[in-house]
């Protein structure tokens, strides 16, 4: 049986009688389009998203070492040095390095067998820079696994809402947000912004939840002190 995602008219509807309201004018839905943009960028604050990771690889150049990762980058996950092809492919972990690490390495140009990688997360861009600089020994690919920003809903209302890159598991806590979102704007719904955000929270935590990787191991970095 085919998954049904309701268009997106339909889902703004839906999040305006969740507050309390009707949407009757065109204004209206260009309000709900601009705080479901809003809110999908406060999504990629949360974390990990299972359905915003990409794979890709980028061919390095010897003696270059710094590139410029695809527009819509926001961090890298995972990354690992490939050389070889077809069933001589070998692919070899480099170690992320922090911006006090590169800093402090002497030799910034040393060229060689990339071994560590640092990630800048610019304020348009992400860029990675590689170290040692890739030498001519051999070829060498970048593969990584990169987190990637959920795509804007265009000025059609209309499309459907998988076309928007969210996944239908994660619709009641889009619908559950954005009628949040909508009575933070309007001072006549005070009263129901608290129950509205207690709910948004509660869906997005059992979508979260679902979008978990099964693997019978996981490895989660430390952040934080003890």
């Amino acid at each position: 049986m085919a998954t049904v995602v309701p268009v997106l008219n339909e889902l703004f509807e839906e999040a305006y009688e969740r507050a309390g309201l009707e949407m009757r004018t065109g204004y209206d839905i260009k309000s709900a389009r601009r705080s479901l943009n809003i809110m999908t960028l406060e999504w990629q604050n949360r974390g990990l998203n299972l359905f915003t990771i990409e794979a890709g690889t980028i061919p390095l150049v010897a003696g270059t070492a710094t590139y410029t990762m695809p527009a819509d980058t926001i961090d890298l996950i995972e990354h690992q040095l490939r050389t070889g092809t077809g069933v001589s492919q070998l692919d070899a972990y480099i170690d992320r390095m922090s911006v006090s690490t590169y800093s402090q390495q002497g030799n910034k140009n040393s060229a060689g067998r990339p071994s560590q990688i640092y990630v800048q997360r610019n304020a348009t861009d992400v860029q990675v820079t590689l170290w040692p600089v890739p030498d001519s020994a051999q070829t060498y690919t970048l593969a990584y696994y990169r987190l990637k920003g959920i795509d804007s809903i265009a000025s059609d209302s209309g499309i459907n809402a998988a076309s928007t890159s969210v996944p239908p598991r994660f619709v009641p806590a889009l619908v559950a947000g954005l009628a949040y979102y909508i009575a933070m704007k309007r001072p006549e719904l005070a009263n129901r912004v608290v129950p509205l955000k207690q709910e948004y929270e509660a869906q997005f935590l059992l979508a979260a939840n679902e979008d978990q990787d099964r693997a019978t191991l996981q490895v989660v970095p430390f952040r934080g002190a003890i």
